[in-house]
C-alpha cells in the first residue's frame, strides 16, 4: 500500500508566530501522508484544539502566550495520552526543554530543522519513537548535569542577574559584603562564570533562574 493509500497523520500546529505555522504548513503539504488540521497561537488554544480536533501529533513551540509550551503539553498529554506531542522551538532553556519532556513530548526539534527532519520526526512519533535532534539531546544533558547551588546561592544569582551590586545585594538579604562577594565567588566558579553578565546568561540557559 503506497502512502497516499494509508490513512494521514493528522497534525495540530501550536505557534504564536502566524508566519512560522504558515511555512510549517507550506512544508507539511509535500508529505502525502501527513494533513494539518488545525493551528494555534497560544497555548490555551493548544489545548483546547487538541480536545476538539483529537490530532495524531501536535508540533508544539515552547515560548507562547497565555501558556506555555511544556504547560499545555502536559495538560494535552494528561487528557489524550494517545497524542504525540513534538516540540518544535528556535530557543529554549535546558530547563523548559526538560519539562517539556517530562511532561510526555515524544521528542522534540529546533526550527531550522530540515523539512525532511521534521516529516521524519512526525513519522517517528507516529511509530512509537522518541526523536531528539543533536541539539537538542545536547541541551537536555547539559540540563542533566548542572551545578547544585544552595538556596542562599540561589537567592544570590538571582539578585546577580537582575543587576544589583554585592553591597545591594548585602543589604537586601542581610549579609555581611565580604560574605557577598565570596559567595558570588563561589557561584561564578559552579557555573563557569567570569563575569556577573555572563553568569545572568548561564543561569537562564541552564535553567537556573527565568529570565
Amino acid at each position: 500500500m503506497t502512502r497516499q493509500a494509508e490513512k494521514k497523520i493528522r497534525v495540530l500546529l501550536a505557534d504564536d508566530h502566524m508566519v512560522v505555522r504558515m511555512g510549517i504548513a507550506s512544508l507539511l503539504t509535500f508529505a502525502g501522508d501527513i494533513e494539518v488540521v488545525g493551528e494555534a497561537d497560544n497555548g490555551l488554544d493548544a489545548v483546547k484544539l487538541a480536545g476538539e480536533l483529537k490530532p495524531d501529533v501536535v508540533l508544539m513551540d515552547l515560548q507562547m502566550p497565555e501558556l506555555s509550551g511544556s504547560e499545555a503539553t502536559a495538560q494535552i498529554h494528561a487528557a489524550h495520552p494517545e497524542v504525540k506531542i513534538l516540540i518544535l522551538t528556535t530557543f529554549g532553556t535546558s530547563a523548559e526543554l526538560k519539562k517539556a519532556m517530562d511532561a510526555g513530548a515524544t521528542g522534540a526539534l529546533v526550527k531550522s530543522s530540515s523539512r525532511s527532519e521534521i516529516v521524519e520526526a512526525i513519522r517517528g512519533a507516529m511509530a512509537g519513537k522518541q526523536v531528539l535532534s543533536d541539539e537538542i539531546r545536547h541541551t537536555i544533558e547539559n540540563f542533566s548535569s548542572m551545578p547544585e547551588l544552595s538556596p542562599r546561592q540561589m537567592e544570590i544569582l538571582n539578585l546577580v542577574a537582575k543587576g544589583f551590586s554585592n553591597k545591594e545585594i548585602a543589604e537586601i538579604i542581610g549579609i555581611a559584603p565580604d560574605t557577598v562577594k565570596e559567595h558570588v565567588a563561589n557561584i561564578f566558579q559552579r557555573i563557569g562564570a567570569s563575569s556577573r553578565a555572563e553568569a545572568a546568561t548561564l543561569a537562564v540557559n541552564l535553567g537556573l533562574i527565568t529570565g
